[in-house]
């Protein structure tokens, strides 16, 4: 099969794949670990692990998708989830993601163009008390300190 890599290092992806060979559900741990290299899965690294798994490209493909933890397009360097569950639906979530995408210059489910930040939707994380939640970089954020999140990534992004 002819290699058309462009993004990523070949050898690499092979090394990533050989370290997880023998590991039970190598697939997921193969994922992992591209993804914690390249910060997403590069469809070009799939093609390499597939074919050195033994698996078809749709079958790789089948397993990343299923999980919500696997991206196949860049993130930015801080991510900030807004939860819209039911309770913090009821509590305002969408002015809080309206106020986050003004800031941030996206929408739900968009990075910045220079990766520094990934502003996404979540439908709950759990925090249903302290509604409306947003998380930022795995850190709960409720209401109340909302505002420090915003003048803390405004400060961001002028340096």
């Amino acid at each position: 099969m002819k290699e058309t890599c462009t993004l990523v290092d070949p050898e690499r992806v092979r090394e990533i794949v050989a370290k997880s060979r023998y590991k039970q559900g190598v697939l997921v741990h193969v994922l992992q670990d591209i993804q914690q290299e390249f910060g997403y899965l590069p469809e070009d690294a799939l093609r390499i692990a597939a074919e050195e798994i033994g698996l078809s490209l749709a079958q790789v493909y089948g397993v990343a998708s299923f999980y919500s933890q696997f991206y196949f397009t860049p993130r930015g360097e801080n991510v900030v989830r807004v939860c819209v569950g039911t309770a913090c639906h009821i509590r305002g979530a969408l002015a809080v993601l309206e106020r986050f995408e003004k800031e941030l210059g996206l929408k739900d489910g968009e990075t910045t163009p220079d990766l520094k930040f990934t502003l996404e939707t979540v439908s709950c994380v759990g925090c249903c008390s302290l509604a409306p939640v947003v998380v930022t970089n795995e850190k709960v954020v409720k209401k109340k300190d909302h505002q420090k999140i915003l003048d803390r990534l405004r400060s961001s992004r002028k340096e």
